[in-house]
């Protein structure tokens, strides 16, 4: 299975993540510094961090499984530049953490609203400069903003269908102005998923979304700066010049691993100091390895749906998603698919217990949780007109309810839940073909691009995560959602969204969404499976600082590059 494939929704420009989010170490709480929207405390990175260490130890880090690294480092070309060229290198201005809800400084240092939330300022670091030596100023923020404007492909958040204009106010204040407000999407996409590049090295490139960025020529703001590279390897050491203060850890090293096996047994030696692999039977072929040392934590992250394309008219039926629903054990799911890593989903769509702050304390019991009832889902098809044909599935007006499930091939976890689906909806009369594609043509089936249409029936899939359970609902089920992939259309909760999207006063906030859950639990138009899990292993051996269980202070995950960045920006070398 591919470890990192939940955050893949957002590429490109954007926040990887989800998923998708108080500081440890030498870390300072500055809320006052910064206004945010949401709640979110603000963390500054200390200026002397890491300065007292002159330790050259090697961190060796493994985000994913992959064969062989192609020599990409351009931060506009989404899931094909290799892991690191987001956060290590390229920065964006704020990180909004969908794990702990918090809020990371980076390139930028305070932001206001104003304007009823149509003005955004933003007031940018004084000290940083690209890995050449040249000053980072504003006018680097406006030329990657207005790069994306003049190159709609790289705009892939549809930054430029929100915003009017970007200008540069002196050298360290940047003034955005929206066509509405909508402040969810600012913190997101503007704030929090849009790496700056430098003008002085991207004028000349032109289009950015296919620029050449070769490890030579990989100039940025980051932590950290690429040293060497190979198809098998490659490696980063620490910024001496970051103006957060030079990391503790001096390289970086991004080996290649050929399959999950290679890369357990790497894990388990101590060879990997850092990895996000889903391991099968952990304690023992990991954590028994070395127990002092050996660590991991699974934690829910970001909801694993069953898509129904409601294009197709059968699963445009509430009544036959209704019946799909009742027929799926999620337990077994959990238990058989996932191996106990991932809990049941609940019918909101919320990630429980981390979004338990956004549920509706007056919502229906019904709505809570799932129940499996195959008695009543033969009686929903039943009313609505739904006979067994003489194969044994249900049938009217002689369709009958056959579908292709997509999956990825090779995720062994997402096939083994899709075999469990087809084998519980057959004891209700509804049949299922399993259809297992390579990622890309997965990826191309269920999101084929603006204003083409997914090819598929059913889809087991994830949607995008961030700091609250907007940017999954919005993106999800808004009718201009980024990750609308079903076709859900519904004007009225799309007017929610934008009530949401304009006001800064949580109450508010609480009362839309509130308004989504009954929607996403009583309409369907996704059907929840589970709650996909974050995967982070680690040994503490040599280094110290990592967020964990019993002190999770960032997204721990090493495949959410920005979060991923920060850790290891923070982590210190055992004496």
């Amino acid at each position: 299975m591919v470890s990192n494939k939940r955050i893949f929704g957002i590429v490109g420009s954007a926040v990887v993540v989800a998923l998708g989010v108080a500081g440890c170490g030498t870390a300072t709480t500055n809320a006052s510094n910064s206004t945010s929207t949401s709640g979110n405390q603000s963390v500054t990175t200390s200026a002397s961090q890491g300065s007292a260490s002159t330790s050259s130890a090697v961190l060796t880090v493994a985000p994913n499984v992959t064969g062989s690294f192609a020599d990409n480092f351009n931060p506009f070309s989404g899931t094909n530049s290799v892991d690191g060229t987001l956060g290590n290198i390229y920065e964006t201005m704020f990180y909004f953490d969908n794990t702990t809800g918090k809020q990371f400084d980076l390139l930028g240092k305070s932001f206001a609203f104003s304007n009823g939330g149509k003005t955004l300022t933003v007031q940018l670091q004084n000290k940083a400069k690209w890995t050449d030596g040249v000053p980072f100023t504003a006018n680097d923020v406006v030329f990657t903003f207005e790069s994306l404007k003049k190159y709609p492909d790289a705009d892939t958040n549809g930054i430029w269908q929100q915003l009017v204009s970007v200008k540069a106010q002196g050298k360290y204040t940047v003034v955005f102005n929206f066509k509405a407000p909508n402040i969810p999407f600012a913190e997101q996409y503007v704030l929090g998923g849009t790496y700056i590049v430098p003008q002085h090295q991207w004028s000349k490139l032109g289009d950015p979304a296919k620029a050449k960025i070769t490890h030579a020529n990989a100039i940025g703001t980051g932590p950290f700066k690429i040293s060497y590279f190979s198809s098998q390897d490659y490696k980063f050491t620490a910024n001496e010049q970051y103006y957060g203060g030079a990391p503790a850890v001096k390289t970086l090293n991004y080996p290649a691993f050929s399959s999950n096996s290679s890369a357990d047994l790497a894990l388990a030696s101590g060879e990997i100091q850092y990895a996000g692999i889903n391991i099968p039977d952990i304690q023992k072929t990991f954590v028994a390895a070395d127990p002092k040392h050996n660590h991991y934590y699974f934690p829910p992250n970001n909801p694993v749906e069953l898509y129904p394309n409601l294009r197709n008219p059968l699963l445009a039926q509430l009544s036959v998603r209704e019946a799909i629903s009742l027929a799926i054990d999620r337990n077994a799911l959990s238990q058989k698919g996932e191996t106990g890593y991932e809990q049941p989903a609940v019918p909101t769509s919320l990630v429980l217990p981390p979004q338990k702050a956004w549920l509706d304390p007056n919502l229906p019991a019904a709505d809570k949780s799932f129940t499996v009832n195959d008695a009543k889902a033969v009686k929903l098809l039943e009313a609505a007109g739904f006979k067994k044909d003489k194969n044994g599935i249900f049938a009217k007006g002689g369709q009958e309810l056959s579908f292709n499930l997509l999956t990825v091939s090779g995720w062994s976890d997402w096939d083994e839940d899709a075999l469990l689906i087809k084998q519980q909806l057959q004891k209700v009369g509804i049949n299922v073909n399993v259809q297992q594609d390579q990622y890309t043509a997965y990826y191309n089936s269920i999101d084929p691009g603006a204003g083409q249409t997914p090819h598929f029936d059913l889809a087991i899939s994830w949607t995008n995560t961030g700091p609250t359970p907007y940017t999954t609902y919005y993106d999800m089920l808004d009718s201009n959602g980024s990750f609308n992939i079903e076709g859900y259309k519904n004007p009225s909760l799309d007017a929610v969204f934008n009530k949401f999207a304009a006001t800064s006063s949580l109450s508010q906030q609480k009362q839309y969404m509130y308004q989504v859950e009954r929607v996403a639990a009583e309409q369907l138009p996704v059907i929840p499976l589970l709650d996909g899990a974050l995967w982070f292993e680690y040994n503490d051996a040599k280094f110290t600082g990592f967020s964990t269980q019993s002190n999770l202070w960032i997204d721990p995950s090493p495949y959410n590059y920005q979060s991923a960045a920060i850790v290891m920006d923070r982590l210190k070398p055992v004496n």
